[in-house]
């Protein structure tokens, strides 16, 4: 490692840290990746023998801590052989999900729980069922609380991979809608744009929630959730590139509209030359 220079060696050190792999294979896979820690670590998770062993009794003693939890508390004066086959008794809940961060030590409204969530395959929030739970972190190649906390940096940094947060965005979608409907509730549809953008900062972010809440308060569709990454990627903060003709949801070109009424891209505008002087 002393031959490298400070900022190879700080890269090698955290892709060890993460991974678990020895100076020597880290070594290999960055040097592949031409030292990006994001390509390192797809190539890494890729191989088949970077997939770590999981115990299968170990995954069941997790699932079984953390499970029914929110039943159980709210039940538990009326236990009985009828109640213990509750269909959500066999799931992890929301006072499971709780319990679950209070032990790897991160915040439930960490955008890493989205993250956790996506390799499970959750199909809904603050819900796991035990083939989402135990399939996800089979994945994963976790079967305790220790290899939970050691995989967390790794998962953070999927979210700096472009091609990662598109999948982890559009699964956000179908993860926080209400079971049996179509559309997003615009209040959890802000809060969900709210933490992911934060993660991309996108500028416009708090110009877009402001605008939901005055002109369309309503429902969002899984069309206008899409198309947001898209033109929050494409189109530059001060609408230089913005084509009135594309092909953009109505309520997009609205936003623009909105932007251009209050004044709102005159000042990104100034202060993009203030920063650039």
């Amino acid at each position: 490692m002393h031959k490298l220079g400070r900022g190879h060696r700080d890269k090698l050190q955290q892709f060890m840290t993460i991974t678990g792999a020895s100076e020597k294979s880290a070594l290999q896979t960055l040097k592949a990746s031409d030292w990006h820690l994001e390509g390192a670590f797809d190539v890494f998770y890729s191989q088949p023998q970077s997939k770590s062993f999981t115990d299968s009794r170990h995954l069941e003693e997790l699932f079984n801590r953390y499970k029914g939890k929110l039943f159980l508390n709210t039940c538990f004066c009326c236990l009985s052989s009828t109640s213990l086959l509750h269909p959500y008794s066999d799931m992890i809940l929301v006072d499971g999900i709780t319990l679950l961060c209070n032990d790897i030590q991160v915040d439930p409204q960490d955008i890493v729980m989205l993250v956790v969530s996506w390799h499970m395959k959750a199909a809904t929030m603050c819900e796991f069922s035990k083939q989402e739970f135990i399939g996800g972190l089979q994945g994963l190649g976790i079967d305790s609380l220790e290899k939970f906390c050691e995989k967390i940096p790794f998962m953070r940094m999927e979210l700096k991979d472009d091609q990662k947060f598109r999948e982890i965005y559009n699964f956000a979608f179908g993860w926080a809608k209400e079971k049996g409907q179509k559309s997003l509730a615009l209040d959890t549809a802000i809060g969900m744009w709210q933490l992911l953008f934060a993660e991309k900062q996108w500028p416009l972010v708090d110009h877009w929630c402001q605008f939901l809440q005055a002109r369309h308060n309503k429902a969002i569709s899984r069309d206008t959730w899409s198309q947001l990454l898209e033109f929050a990627r494409t189109v530059d903060p001060a609408l230089t590139n913005y084509d009135a003709e594309g092909a953009w949801p109505y309520l997009i070109d609205e936003f623009v509209e909105y932007l251009n009424e209050n004044g709102i891209i005159q000042n990104v505008q100034l202060n993009d030359l203030s920063q650039k002087r």
